[in-house]
């Protein structure tokens, strides 16, 4: 149960949420390192690489915009860009269930929506006190943000150094990330169902169509299954895990 708002905060709550918001932070930003490599193989110049992180910031579009790009060239540009706001629209999921942990005037709000991510989310998510949430909210977001530019730019200026990215697996650090994300979220039916079509369909149609569309066409399959409910248990749509607290202060 989430405690309410009216409660005293809980400061063991809340070093417990700076203390998780600071590893995910330094683990994530590491992995930064990984995109500027990849950004500059594909042949974004070091000032592009960083750019597109100070401004893109979602680790999951940008990784999906350079692999497009890396693989088709310039020709695969529209592609690269439906793919990345394609894997950015669930930012705006994020945001809607953000808004009551970050609380305040619009001016506030318009400065969190740079941190909401994955990560930030996550951890603040993950927290039962009202303070311990926008502690672990803003802390991994900020965190992430300036560890991410600076691996970026670390990763873009070592780009050169370090060689074929491919060498050392870093080709392969997006595809990872995006399974351990997955991954817990595959506890139904109907999830495991679209995961696997979806993959299925980006394996079939990625030999004969052009870099980054086989993505899209394998998220319409979410699209249909979701809208359909297909695979859905009793028919009623998934609740949220167990784990993710409940609801507060929405509207």
């Amino acid at each position: 149960m989430s405690r309410s708002p009216d409660e005293p905060p809980d400061d063991h709550a809340v070093r417990r949420a700076w203390r998780e918001a600071l590893g995910v932070a330094l683990a994530t930003s590491a992995y930064g390192v990984s995109f500027g490599a990849l950004a500059v193989a594909a042949g974004l110049d070091v000032w592009q690489t960083c750019i597109l992180s100070l401004v893109m910031f979602t680790g999951g579009s940008q990784f999906a915009f350079v692999g497009v790009v890396g693989a088709g060239g310039i020709a695969a540009a529209p592609a690269a860009i439906a793919s990345s706001v394609l894997l950015g629209v669930r930012n705006v999921a994020y945001g809607v269930r953000m808004a009551p942990v970050v609380g305040g005037g619009a001016l506030r709000r318009a400065a969190a929506a740079q941190f909401t991510i994955d990560e930030s989310t996550a951890v603040a998510l993950a927290q039962d006190d009202p303070r311990a949430r926008r502690v672990a909210f803003w802390v991994t977001g900020v965190g992430i943000w300036i560890g991410w530019n600076v691996s970026t730019l670390a990763g873009a200026l070592l780009g050169d150094v370090l060689g074929d990215p491919r060498a050392y697996g870093l080709d392969a650090a997006a595809a990872a990330a995006f399974l351990a994300l997955l991954w817990p979220r595959l506890r139904r039916r109907q999830a495991i169902a679209v995961g696997c079509a979806a993959a299925i369909v980006a394996t079939v149609l990625t030999p004969a169509l052009m870099p980054g569309i086989p993505v899209l066409v394998a998220a319409s399959v979410a699209v249909v299954v979701g809208l359909t409910n297909l695979f859905g248990e009793g028919g009623a749509p998934d609740t949220e895990p167990e784990d993710v607290p409940e609801r507060e202060g929405l509207p």
